[in-house]
């Protein structure tokens, strides 16, 4: 069995060796004959030609194939840029939906929460509040947590119940908040503005400080009005929230 062993291992390092020696001659290496096609198709989406180059000439025809894909590439790119130029032009208020709140056929108006019981939501609006007060330019809020009628009003406009924000430009509909945001980093939003009156001061409103409603007064917002001293009826001047419109900016 040992005697075996050995002569199996004699002629595995024999192979091995003539193997290695094989490999390592260079001159028959290079003396080997290397099948190269003669012969490449080259094919684009446009039309198909034949062309026949040796060994040596396959970088510079690569160079070529790549320059024209790149060419065409970069010709519909510039065609894809153009066709979109021409729809940023033309984009206006027409292109929305045509759905007008009360008293918003000429003005911005914005249908917001003020309650954080979903985060979300409440972040939500507070990013378009931060966009249109960054373009400074005059909206109308209205928070649907503080005034039950504007809950209504949103949802009559809509077709539905609907989450805030919603947005509305001179009668038509923007969008919530996605809409919003995306036509702004395209750029899109700050031109269907235009005839919008702007916001040239700073400062919050004196009578409210921007929340377009104060405490009833009539009521100091208990929502009661004391007939006597056991008597009481319904406040008719506040709503659900003992709340009134501000006088000055709403």
């Amino acid at each position: 069995m040992k005697s075996m062993n050995g002569r199996f291992m004699k002629k595995l390092k024999f192979l091995k060796h003539g193997l290695v020696s094989e490999f390592n001659s260079s001159d028959k290496f290079l003396n080997q004959n290397l099948q190269i096609p003669s012969l490449y198709i080259i094919e684009d989406h446009k039309e198909k030609f034949t062309t026949s180059f040796l060994p040596n000439d396959r970088a510079s025809a690569m160079d070529k194939f790549n320059t024209e894909i790149s060419s065409d590439i970069t010709t519909e790119h510039d065609a894809f840029n153009e066709t979109e130029k021409e729809i940023d032009v033309h984009l206006s208020l027409s292109h929305f939906e045509e759905k007008c709140p009360p008293g918003g056929s000429d003005s911005v108006i914005l249908y917001t929460t003020s309650l954080r019981s979903i985060r979300k939501t409440f972040e939500d609006c507070h990013t378009i509040l931060f966009l249109l007060e960054s373009f400074k330019v005059m909206f109308y809020e209205r928070d649907v947590s503080m005034h039950l009628e504007f809950r209504e009003e949103l949802w009559r406009i809509s077709g539905g119940r609907v989450i805030p924000p919603k947005l509305f430009i001179k009668g038509r509909y923007i969008g919530g908040a996605d809409e919003v945001v995306s036509l702004h980093e395209q750029g899109k939003l700050k031109k269907l503005f235009e005839g919008i009156p702007l916001v040239l001061s700073n400062s919050p409103c004196a009578g409210c400080g921007n929340k377009r409603f104060v405490v009833c007064l009539n009521c100091n917002g208990c929502r009661k009005v004391f007939v006597d001293e056991e008597m009481f009826i319904r406040c008719q001047e506040c709503n659900e929230n003992g709340l009134v419109k501000c006088s000055i900016c709403s």
